[in-house]
């Protein structure tokens, strides 16, 4: 599902125009964003939640040349889901 499948299914699912529905995709991913950005783990009940995450420097080894080269350590956004998430997704059999 791209951005514009996105809007019209949240458009069509809240009677919402585009526009509207537009602007208020962009206000939320701006509000998580800068929350992120700033250190702050954002929850969503139901889904998961979103934090940043250190990755320390490693030395990686190129397959066919085996040059090593250092990658710096960086910050990276992490994702865990929620127990309700990982229902649907893994059902448990009866």
């Amino acid at each position: 599902m791209n951005n514009k499948e996105f809007i019209a299914a949240v458009a069509e699912k809240m009677n919402l125009s585009k526009s509207d529905t537009t602007a208020l995709l962009e206000t939320t991913v701006s509000i998580l964003r800068s929350k992120i950005a700033s250190d702050n783990a954002v929850s969503i009940h139901g889904f998961g939640t979103l934090d940043l995450r250190k990755k320390e420097e490693r030395v990686s080894v190129h397959p066919s040349t085996q040059i090593r080269t250092l990658i710096p350590p960086k910050l990276v956004v992490g994702f865990k889901q929620s127990s309700v998430l990982k229902s649907k997704i893994n059902p448990l059999k009866s």
